[in-house]
């Protein structure tokens, strides 16, 4: 197959196959669009919604890539802050994966509201007793965070970056970004923590209900920690499916490993103090609230499997296997287990955000089994498809692979076949 130079004298696929590999997340956005206006148009009753799912799949997805875009925080702290030089050649995905997952969780949560031209009264006429404010107002600071490190790689294109203006404006801005990089940890830091914050101070839902520790309840804490560990693993997935595609090596593996290493430290203290969390749940908050453990777990379709899969394959295991060297060395068992890790993340929030809202509290209710709308899934979709297009347009535009000439030409040299 022929090659175009595209993105800074690098090697991309033929303009005719880029071209058709766009169709297909265009295909999708279609999709997202078209459920989104039934949504606007006929009001949220086009979801399945109710009393009993107050949230349903938008808010856990939402709460997912929020997560899983915690990449970009936390590589950009390690990078700036903590003096980790070595993941620099990985930063700029991370931070194009920070942007597109809160992009597109603004968007998502635009259509949710129902009514997103009124989204500013969260700002206005903000309650100052309600965590979601500070979700609110984290989550929108932390995007426009984002959009300004963003920046310097889209001016640093090799067209733009041949106007002295936008080259002098980005080379500069490289130099301050230690700052935005802070200002995008704290904020991260606190809307991450609040997300599970707002679900522990739900104390007349006893399955979410937790102690407090100072100010916070324990499930602030658990957030956060969840989403240091899960968004580096992301990064490094998708990665690893660009290389794979791309046939070519696009970060050092130095960077990967240390990366990979730090995030499953965290992860393993995620997982510690999740066990920790539920135990103390189960033989202390719950029988105060005058409930057995068993009693979440009474009936189907959100049995005792959930705690299984939750803690023990998607928590214990790859937190164990990830802190084996060996392990993690091998690149395709490093993303099996960083799947896992992300996978987990996903299984949590769904948890969080759908079953333990909807687990009867009265004697004569019924468990009930939560089913998405087409629309519902439409939406979903429609963010997917955004999220190919925006990361294929920057892979192929903009040079968010730094040492990416470097490592090939490496290779050319050492006779690789590349």
């Amino acid at each position: 197959m022929k090659l175009a130079t595209i993105s800074g004298g690098e090697t991309r696929s033929q303009t005719s196959v880029f071209i058709f590999w766009q169709m297909v997340w265009i295909a999708l956005i279609v999709c997202g669009l078209i459920s989104a206006t039934a949504c606007l148009i006929f009001g949220l009753n086009q979801t399945n919604m109710n009393d009993v799912f107050v949230f349903g799949l938008w808010i856990s997805f939402d709460m997912s890539i929020i997560a899983l875009g915690a990449g970009a925080f936390f590589t950009g702290f390690l990078t700036y802050i903590a003096g980790k030089r070595e993941l620099r050649s990985i930063l700029n995905l991370a931070v194009t994966i920070g942007f597109i997952c809160y992009s597109g969780a603004v968007a998502v949560l635009g259509i949710e509201i129902g009514q997103p031209i009124r989204s500013w009264f969260l700002m206005w006429h903000a309650n100052p007793h309600s965590m979601l404010t500070e979700v609110a107002f984290c989550i929108t600071c932390y995007l426009i965070v984002l959009c300004i490190e963003m920046l310097p790689t889209v001016l640093e294109n090799r067209h733009l970056n041949q106007i002295p203006e936008f080259h002098f404006f980005a080379h500069h801005l490289h130099e301050i970004m230690f700052v935005f990089a802070a200002t995008g940890a704290f904020l991260s830091f606190f809307h991450q923590g609040s997300l599970g914050g707002m679900f522990g101070v739900l104390q007349a839902k006893p399955f979410v209900g937790r102690p407090m520790f100072s100010i916070w309840p324990t499930t602030f804490f658990l957030f956060i920690l969840s989403a240091m560990a899960s968004g580096p693993f992301l990064t490094l997935i998708i990665l690893g499916i660009i290389e794979k595609f791309g046939r070519k090596r696009l970060v050092t593996l130095e960077a990967k490993q240390i990366l990979a290493k730090i995030a499953a430290r965290i992860l393993a203290a995620y997982v510690l103090l999740k066990i920790a969390d539920t135990i103390i749940w189960a033989i202390k908050l719950a029988p105060a609230a005058g409930f057995h453990f068993a009693d979440f777990y009474r009936s189907a379709p959100y049995g005792w499997w959930t705690l299984v899969v939750e803690i023990g394959l998607l928590g214990i295991l790859p937190a164990v296997l990830l802190n084996i060297d060996r392990f993690r060395a091998h690149y395709p068992l490093l993303m099996l287990g960083g799947t896992m890790v992300c996978a987990g993340v996903v299984f949590n929030r769904f948890v969080t955000g759908v079953v333990a809202l909807s687990i009867p509290v009265l004697p004569f209710e019924s468990f009930h089994f939560y089913l998405p709308s087409w629309q519902e899934v439409g939406v979903v979709l429609g963010f997917f498809g955004y999220a190919g297009l925006v990361l294929s347009l920057a892979y192929r535009y903009l040079p968010i692979f730094p040492d990416e000439r470097k490592l090939n030409t490496d290779r050319i040299h050492a006779g690789v076949n590349n």
